[in-house]
């Protein structure tokens, strides 16, 4: 059996988890301790987030005439794919918050909903809060005037009953 045939499912296993993905991070994860990774890895899949590493060849070959495609120039290294078809910030969030605790973890760049990005700006991209964040901060902003206006009519009320 050729070298092709036995990498070629790996590619197909790649594009497969690219194919209609809101977002993929790319990291160095030279240095992080096992007890590190593991938490890292837990952190990821409970946000719904695939963590993986590949061979940075491979990864190319399943990038090729994608929207992932300017992640090629970043695969030097070992190098870790984080991949969200869900929330478009996650993996950008979840990894730049948990590299302020382990210094090893180094951002390398992402494409967030078909958008390239290079360290700098996944880090500014981990800044945004999730949908679920922003929807609740949005439905309280909404919520407020309403209920400050329940509040005063209910006072006007009690106040005309006690003059009654």
């Amino acid at each position: 059996m050729a070298k092709v045939e036995l990498k070629q499912p790996i590619v197909d296993e790649i594009k497969g988890l690219l194919e209609g993905a809101k977002s993929a991070v790319l990291v160095d994860y030279r240095g992080l301790t096992v007890e590190q990774d593991t938490k890292l890895r837990k952190n990821l899949r409970e946000a719904g987030v695939q963590y993986k590493v590949y061979k940075n060849t491979l990864i190319n070959f399943a990038v090729k005439g994608t929207e992932f495609e300017e992640l090629s120039s970043h695969l030097e290294g070992p190098t870790a794919i984080a991949i969200s078809k869900e929330d478009a910030t996650a993996p950008a969030r979840i990894l730049f918050n948990f590299s302020k605790e382990a210094e090893a973890l180094e951002l390398k760049a992402g494409v967030v909903e078909g958008t390239y990005y290079d360290e700098n700006g996944i880090k500014v991209i981990a800044t945004i809060p999730s949908r679920e964040e922003l929807l609740s901060k949005f439905l309280g902003s909404i919520q407020s005037p309403i209920t400050n206006f329940a509040r005063v009519i209910k006072q006007i009320a009690e106040k005309n009953e006690a003059n009654a």
